[in-house]
């Protein structure tokens, strides 16, 4: 297996540390950056929602790799911001393709990338067809702008990558995990089965997303570490053998603190949180594109992906960059 295309999209709007503090946010400039690496996110348009982000960067990975719609076996969207709750966003996505072929959501907050693409790479295998993995968000729909803890966090995109199979590529092995006795580390409270909406939701403004840092913190470092040796000692590889680390990008002191712990050192690692802000789903394969955009992918390299999200969820996987086939690793 291979990732044969790669597709990124962001939305126009910038907003930046400054344009936080100015809507009454008791927050500088100096605070969010020292405390999250976080210089700027973008926001979607008010006429966006999460599958006209993922559309944008499912048609660009697929004309990254040279491939139509036609092509395409399966269409994965990992997303915890959906466009309703009923039904999922990659029918949407599949439909403004021109495409009728399988199309389901993955939800597993900040980690639903490695899962989507974990689901994605078993399907390519079993249809011997390229399927496209999208991880999309549009979290400033579901964060209180009163909450100087959350807010200043999250932004808004979307980024694609196309499997496809090839004998000399490889994506994989993977190590996935989940913990879900303490769902209230990191969770919206309301809004679903468990406490529908109602007056007294909007009321008490319990359906925006709501964390308890410290706790979210311990758990990201130690869970996306432990998943991140998993992988390399499935592979028969240790640390030396990585060209490059890209972990979710939720937060720098997170990213040093995970790197640190598997022995890494910062020159290998890419970073994009400070432009990008946390983009859950859509955190890896933005920085992918990211990193291959700015150079740092060579045929051959060894790339070790990790993430952690709620539920809480945490996986990681490595892949082989493979540029004998399509346009995204060319």
């Amino acid at each position: 297996m291979t990732i044969a295309g790669l597709g990124a999209y962001l939305p126009e709007r910038v907003v930046t540390n400054d344009d936080l503090a100015a809507t009454g946010l008791d927050t500088s400039d100096e605070w969010i950056r020292s405390r999250t690496g976080i210089v700027q996110r973008h926001y979607a348009a008010p006429e966006q929602a999460t599958s006209d982000l993922a559309l944008e960067a499912g048609k660009a990975a697929l004309a990254d790799a040279g491939l139509g719609t036609d092509d395409v076996a399966a269409v994965i969207v990992a997303t915890t911001t959906p466009d309703h709750m009923v039904p999922g966003t990659a029918p949407l996505v599949a439909a403004a393709l021109g495409t009728e072929v399988g199309a389901f959501d993955v939800q597993a907050a900040c980690s639903g990338f490695v899962y989507a693409l974990r689901v994605g790479t078993a399907l390519a295998l079993a249809e011997d067809a390229p399927v496209l993995v999208i991880g999309a968000e549009t979290l400033s729909r579901i964060v209180d702008p009163r909450d100087r803890g959350v807010s200043i966090l999250f932004g808004d995109g979307a980024g694609a990558v196309v499997v496809v199979p090839d004998e000399t590529g490889r994506i994989g092995p993977f190590s996935l995990g989940a913990d879900g006795r303490d769902p209230s580390m990191l969770w919206t409270a309301t809004g679903g089965t468990r406490a529908p909406v109602s007056h007294q939701v909007v009321d008490d403004r319990s359906h925006f997303l709501t964390m308890r840092g410290g706790d979210v913190y311990r758990n990201a470092v130690s869970r996306m570490a432990a998943a991140s040796r998993d992988v390399l000692e499935q592979a028969g590889l240790t640390i030396d053998d990585v060209d490059l680390f890209i972990g979710h990008q939720a937060n720098v002191r997170i990213l040093d603190a995970v790197a640190q712990r598997v022995g890494i050192e910062p020159a290998r690692c890419h970073v994009t949180v400070g432009q990008h802000g946390n983009t859950s789903a859509a955190s890896v394969p933005l920085a992918l594109a990211d990193a291959r955009d700015g150079g740092r992918l060579r045929p051959g390299d060894t790339v070790l992906l990790t993430a952690f999200g709620a539920g809480l969820t945490w996986g990681a996987c490595l892949l082989t960059w493979n540029p004998t086939t399509g346009g995204g690793n060319a």
